[in-house]
């Protein structure tokens, strides 16, 4: 049997290019993209999701891959892909930084670990709240709804040179400051009491200038502060499940995925 030039480059677009789409957005998403994920694994999901979707692709365009038009293809693939974990890694960030100006107001700023997921030094509350967040994302399906939505983009968004439109490419870079709102409306009640705790801290130095305010006022704001966080869980869930939310909405309109 013998395979011509042509032959070979169809064979080669119908599964490198959907492929190289998979990859970036495994690559970018959360939990996907975590150190603690094996590399082997990733390489497996990529390949797995590969060989499902491609049977099931729109035709894909008649161009060379080592050509001018087949790395545009390849760029635009690549774009698409990170764009999808990009806004999915948004709504982790607005638990991070919330975590932070958490940590910040109850005095813990310089207690920091490892994120395992992006290798950067991240307040422990922040930590706990990536962690917390990440259980939500499995208990929610929502890295099953991200390949879902992964897959279908295929059929909405085919494989092409034109993908992304600037118009979206907007949209996606004003839902932003959703995160910095998100770790806010997450911070601001522990903020907010924190504030008053140091207040009353104040007016009792000032009537009692004899007290250590460093020995009693700091594990007093520690142990206020935990509390605070047990009693705000709920509110971090709702805060989560809406930008979660959100995102997926973004993602849908993007990739014009309806449903």
């Amino acid at each position: 049997m013998i395979f011509n030039e042509a032959q070979f480059n169809a064979w080669m677009a119908a599964y490198l290019w959907p492929m190289v789409r998979i990859s970036a957005m495994l690559l970018a998403a959360p939990l996907f993209s975590s150190r603690q994920v094996p590399v082997r694994l990733r390489l497996f999901l990529m390949l797995l999701i590969t060989l499902l979707v491609a049977p099931s692709l729109p035709t894909l365009p008649q161009a060379d891959v080592l050509s001018h038009t087949g790395f545009m293809i390849m760029l635009q693939q690549i774009l698409i892909g990170v764009l999808m974990g990009f806004i999915l890694q948004m709504v982790f960030g607005a638990l991070i930084f919330g975590g932070q100006v958490i940590a910040y107001s109850m005095g813990l700023g310089f207690a920091s670990m490892v994120d395992p997921t992006n290798g950067v030094q991240v307040p422990v509350i922040a930590q706990f709240y990536l962690i917390f967040a990440t259980l939500l994302f499995l208990i929610f399906n929502g890295h099953l709804l991200a390949i879902e939505l992964l897959a279908d983009s295929f059929s909405t968004m085919p494989v092409a040179v034109d993908g992304i439109s600037r118009n979206g490419l907007l949209d996606i870079v004003a839902w932003g400051s959703r995160l910095f709102a998100g770790g806010l409306l997450i911070a601001l009640p522990i903020i907010g009491a924190m504030l008053m705790v140091n207040m009353g801290m104040g007016v009792v130095m000032r009537a009692a200038p004899q007290l250590n305010i460093f020995s009693v006022g700091f594990p007093i704001t520690m142990l206020l502060g935990f509390a605070l966080m047990w009693v705000t869980l709920p509110n971090v869930f709702a805060v989560f499940n809406e930008l979660l939310d959100e995102a997926f909405q973004l993602l849908m309109q993007t990739l014009r995925v309806t449903g």
